[in-house]
């Protein structure tokens, strides 16, 4: 469940990054799909979501993007992180709750730690732009990197169930 906060801290960065990647992981068919999931395995979802990081990209890179911390742009990392917390939990068939509470944790981390870490680089680099694409960047690779030890997770467990179930065999 560690990955969930990594998700969370991506979504801080960037708000659509983890839940594109998700969706894309799901319609790749990487993950079950399960009743509560099972909408982000569409075609139309990954499409929908990747425009909308696209977008989300661009328009970090414009001097008069609000602040995340706004609550407007804090609200929208928290229930996104939250959803891709419980997405994560919900291929684990695991209680939504905790994937909602580490979701958002993460998704503060990320928030704070993503706007303080751009503000440091911006000054000591002295430009903003190249910052923000290296954090886009970021973002996208942390999301990557957990949805796949997400899937080397579950793939675990479902080998392990399949061993419980030829152990009963025996």
């Amino acid at each position: 469940m560690l990955w969930i906060i990594v998700l969370g801290m991506a979504t801080g960065m960037r708000t659509f990054t983890a839940i594109t990647v998700f969706c894309w992981f799901m319609w790749l068919a990487r993950l079950p799909v399960t009743g509560f999931n099972a909408w982000t395995a569409t075609l139309v979802s990954v499409l929908i979501f990747t425009l909308l990081a696209l977008g989300e990209y661009y328009g970090d890179t414009r001097p008069n993007t609000p602040s995340r911390k706004s609550p407007v742009g804090l609200l929208a990392r928290l229930v996104f992180g939250s959803l891709v917390g419980a997405l994560v939990a919900s291929s684990f068939l695991e209680p939504l709750a905790g994937g909602v509470i580490l979701g958002a944790i993460g998704a503060l981390i990320g928030t704070y730690g993503g706007y303080s870490a751009r503000m440091y680089l911006a000054g000591r680099v002295g430009r903003d732009l190249p910052v923000a694409v290296g954090e886009s960047i970021t973002a996208v690779v942390l999301s990557v990197v957990a949805m796949h030890f997400v899937c080397l997770a579950i793939a675990s467990q479902g080998h392990e169930a399949m061993l419980r179930i030829l152990g009963a065999f025996r």
